[in-house]
């Protein structure tokens, strides 16, 4: 049994180090009874010594309480929250980057049919897994990364499978809105999909169909923003806000960064929009004008607040991850050039004032970033 306030461990993230070599940083108290005999530690800061003996005599438990994701639940329930930044520059690999402790992660290589691995893919960051969402042949798959086990899984099928979806996660629930099936009809649908007892449910329909679309979660509610749809395939300026309690959908005009007039000659080749969510405000960047706007609420309109990082680059909006991390608003890029370039990871403070960026990390990439998540448990 685990007491106390709160118990952090960015190990557990990793799955791969040897269980004696897990470092800690326990804040208050972390009482763990095991085998009937109740062991307290009040620590501050990083343990050692004889700390690190009870806690290594404790492998075994500690082991079972974080596979069983137990651990993750009660950090949730104390509020406590840690970030790691997932992206792929690579078609069947992905790498994780810790911001607080500055370090570095790769994932075990997917193993999948080589239809999956030149498709199109969506990924999204829910609870304790990473899924990411491609097409075999002529069907859709899921596969999951679960840091518990860290390893990858396959099987999970949606009640309506589909691809170009606006997508978003809130704890360890997440909804689905729009995209297409696999006949490239654009859907109206939507589904709710929760990590921990892995079932999907099907939502209410949304007010109209959309595919490449964006969705993020504000003021508890889902929010899917902008994409195409309609008859003719016109790019959508309005966004549409999904009530949890009430189970309605209701429309919002010009919610899209990008108006219909502004977006319709290049709506083929465009990115879904870069929006993200940081403390309920809502931000995009503008990768035309290299620019960042915050969404007014009461107004319903995009205001400029500074500018992207200099050398954020992207094709159309590809390449270029525009994402939330805790109380950061991540921009992942970077220049190249023939067979070289370089990924930088980009953050800024929207609490601190205008945007100032502060590079995190730079590695080298001959790619763009394909796919980008990031997961807070």
């Amino acid at each position: 049994m685990l007491e106390g306030r709160c118990i952090f461990s960015r190990a557990f993230s990793s799955g791969c180090e040897s269980e004696t070599n897990w470092p800690f940083m326990i804040y208050h108290k972390l009482e763990i009874t095991t085998g009937g005999v109740k062991r307290s530690l009040e620590m501050d800061g990083g343990s050692d010594g004889d700390d690190i003996d009870h806690i290594a005599s404790l492998n075994r438990g500690f082991r079972s309480l974080v596979r069983s994701g137990d651990l993750y639940k009660l950090r949730r329930l104390n509020g406590v929250i840690e970030h790691w930044i997932y992206f792929s520059c690579d078609l069947l690999e992905w790498e994780a980057f810790d911001p607080i402790a500055n370090r570095w992660m790769h994932l075990p290589r997917m193993t999948s049919h080589e239809c999956f691995k030149w498709s199109d893919k969506e990924s999204l960051a829910v609870g304790t897994e990473l899924l990411v969402f491609g097409k075999e042949v002529t069907s859709h798959v899921i596969y999951a990364y679960s840091i518990l086990t860290n390893s990858w899984t396959s099987g999970m099928r949606m009640n309506a499978p589909r691809c170009l979806f606006g997508s978003a996660s809130l704890g360890e629930k997440a909804i689905l809105a729009g995209g297409c099936d696999s006949q490239g009809n654009i859907l109206d649908s939507a589904e709710l999909y929760n990590s921990e007892t892995k079932s999907w449910e099907t939502l209410p329909r949304m007010k109209k169909p959309r595919k490449m679309c964006s969705g993020v979660f504000m003021d508890e509610k889902f929010y899917v923003i902008g994409g195409i749809g309609g008859p003719d395939s016109k790019v959508l300026s309005c966004g549409e806000e999904y009530d949890l309690v009430t189970r309605k959908w209701t429309e919002i005009p010009n919610m899209s960064p990008a108006g219909e007039s502004e977006g319709q000659a290049t709506a083929a080749a465009a990115a879904p929009p870069l929006v993200a969510v940081v403390n309920n405000e809502l931000y995009a960047a503008d990768y035309a004008e290299s620019e960042v706007r915050k969404y007014d609420k009461g107004r319903r309109v995009w205001v400029t607040v500074g500018r992207l990082p200099e050398r954020a680059g992207s094709m159309n909006g590809w390449g270029l991850a525009f994402r939330a991390c805790g109380e950061q608003l991540i921009v992942i890029g970077g220049p190249r050039a023939l067979a070289e370039g370089f990924i930088e990871l980009n953050s800024w403070k929207p609490s601190d004032g205008p945007p100032q960026w502060n590079l995190l990390a730079r590695k080298q990439s001959v790619n763009f970033v394909y796919n980008c998540a990031v997961m807070g448990c």
